[in-house]
């Protein structure tokens, strides 16, 4: 059992940064798959960035492919997202969320993960 909390959303201009924190408890942390996902309203979630167990391989979404960054602290069983030159289809409510390793094959979708945290919104405007 893991227990997500993500937090570091808010409103930024076009061209800004933030960092999304998700905070991890219970389980081992770095034993998991670990993944960043979006949901804008009236549109499905879908996958942004993944980091395999330990802090291993990463992963994007072509859309946010050298703009944001995934990393994990295994010390402080945090997982991060930095996200850099934002833009305005950036705008959504961000989910940390975790599972086996298996979720960190294949393609980069919602798939596979057990847990999941109550997001945080990031707002861009233009």
């Amino acid at each position: 059992q893991v227990k997500l909390v993500e937090s570091g959303g808010g409103s930024v201009q076009a061209g800004g940064s933030l960092r999304l924190s998700c905070a991890a408890s219970g389980d081992t942390f770095s034993s998991y798959c670990m993944g960043w996902f979006r949901q804008a309203p009236g549109k499905e979630r879908e996958g942004v960035a993944r980091i395999a167990p330990g802090g291993g391989k990463t992963d994007y979404a072509e859309s946010v492919q050298g703009r944001f960054t995934v990393s994990q602290d295994n010390a402080k069983n945090t997982l991060y997202l930095q996200m850099n030159s934002l833009k305005a289809e950036d705008t959504a409510m961000y989910y940390c969320a975790a599972g086996p390793p298996v979720a960190c094959m294949g393609w980069l979708s919602t798939r596979g993960y057990y847990y999941w945290g109550q997001g945080t919104q990031v707002t861009v405007s233009s």
